[in-house]
């Protein structure tokens, strides 16, 4: 994989996180105060491990960070944020458990993005149906008000997680970090307020 050299990958060394796309989770809640002191955090597709480490920050001690992925994380992380090798399209009966004792969730928040082909509409389809999975599962597993941060790959069927998200949260918002690459198709959608 090409690295880039740009300001935010050389920030991401300087300061320890193992990613750059820990600045664009903290350029999401600097725009829209997501995160606060004590809440409980599902971090889906948290390989190499800088969300889950950028959450647990803004959360602090008395907060909670569950990571999943299917590759492992590249990090230690402190007490309060932990990690687990899961798929989340087949979730196994210890991370069900996992999730029924932390959970509910203040936040679940997926940056999963699928193994790219080239061909832009299957990466957009692939994409789309990691931000369907992530949704259903933040809609069993989050508090009524709770919020919901996904990844998505720009395309012609996006209606088809925001339609259905409009449904569920009193607010939806379209966000394209700074620190997203320009080339990158990639936008964010943050679902706030989890109608009861």
């Amino acid at each position: 994989m090409k690295e880039y050299r740009d300001h935010y990958f050389l920030k991401a060394k300087q300061e320890n996180y193992p990613a750059r796309s820990v600045y664009k989770l903290k350029e999401i809640d600097a725009r829209f105060h997501i995160f606060r002191r004590g809440m409980r955090v599902l971090d889906l597709g948290a390989a190499p491990g800088s969300w889950s480490l950028g959450a647990g920050e803004m959360v602090g001690p008395a907060g909670l960070v569950l990571g999943c992925d299917i590759q492992p994380a590249r990090t230690e992380f402190p007490p309060h944020v932990s990690f687990m090798l899961e798929d989340v399209f087949d979730r196994s009966a210890e991370f069900e458990a996992k999730l029924d004792e932390i959970g509910p969730f203040d936040v679940v928040m997926s940056d999963m993005a699928p193994s790219t082909t080239g061909n832009k509409f299957t990466d957009q389809c692939r994409s789309l149906e990691l931000c369907q999975e992530a949704f259903e599962l933040a809609l069993a597993r989050l508090k009524p008000g709770g919020a919901f941060i996904v990844k998505i790959f720009m395309g012609p069927d996006i209606q088809e997680l925001l339609t259905p998200m409009r449904k569920a949260f009193t607010a939806v918002k379209t966000f394209k970090p700074k620190s997203s690459r320009a080339e990158s198709k990639e936008t964010f959608f943050v679902g706030m307020g989890l109608r009861p």
